[in-house]
């Protein structure tokens, strides 16, 4: 079993990386093999709804130009998903929101590549909103049919420069108990499929308000 880290922060070694970190950690002192890939210093573009992912239905976003359809692969192949991002403003960092975007149509647009996965999301902030991004973080999360664990506390580290979360005890404990609730669902879900049948997947019904 193995879980991918998504780092939504332009800064590879700052807060938000160390928060994942510390989750991947607790993973891996259970038994599940992890990767990080560092995307928020990237140039990725938003997406433009044009809906060419679900007409080809190929997995892919039309834009080949930036790290998103290698990290669909990646993200499909994996047994769970952790979203790392910080605060701006009140709410997820740009480069991730457009990112998650786009990720996250293709996989539905392509039969739900990430359903019933076990998904998380962290956030790191100097002062406030971070309870804002963990909930935007999660409703990618739940809309995709993914099962999240919970902690003693919401997922977030307080720190403003580089490192400055470590002084966050009870942050950095609510993250090493998020990686060992998530190792163990990982292994409940490994168990279940082998006893109970998965339920099976619905076609979404669609209503819009204006006609």
């Amino acid at each position: 079993m193995n879980v991918i880290a998504i780092n939504g922060s332009p800064r590879q070694k700052g807060n938000t990386a160390l928060a994942l970190a510390e989750v991947l950690k607790s993973l891996e002192e259970n038994g599940i093999a992890t990767d990080c890939i560092h995307i928020g210093g990237e140039a990725v573009r938003g997406c433009s709804g044009c809906y060419a992912c679900m007409r080809k239905a190929d997995r892919r976003c039309r834009f080949s130009d930036d790290c998103v359809n290698d990290c669909i692969d990646r993200m499909a192949a994996a047994d769970g998903i952790l979203l790392g991002a910080p605060v701006y403003y009140a709410g997820m960092a740009g480069t991730m929101k457009a990112f998650l975007d786009r990720v996250f149509f293709v996989a539905a647009a392509n039969g739900g590549l990430f359903r019933l996965k076990a998904g998380a999301g962290v956030a790191a902030v100097r002062r406030a909103g971070s309870v804002t991004t963990v909930d935007q973080l999660n409703k990618y999360l739940t809309i995709s049919e993914m099962i999240i664990p919970g902690s003693t506390y919401w997922p977030m580290v307080h720190g403003l420069a580089p490192g400055e979360a470590e002084q966050d005890a009870e942050g950095l404990q609510c993250m090493r108990v998020l990686g060992s609730n998530m190792a163990w669902l990982l292994k409940l879900m490994a168990h279940g499929r082998t006893a109970v049948p998965l339920p099976p997947p619905t076609a979404k019904v669609m209503t819009n308000f204006i006609r």
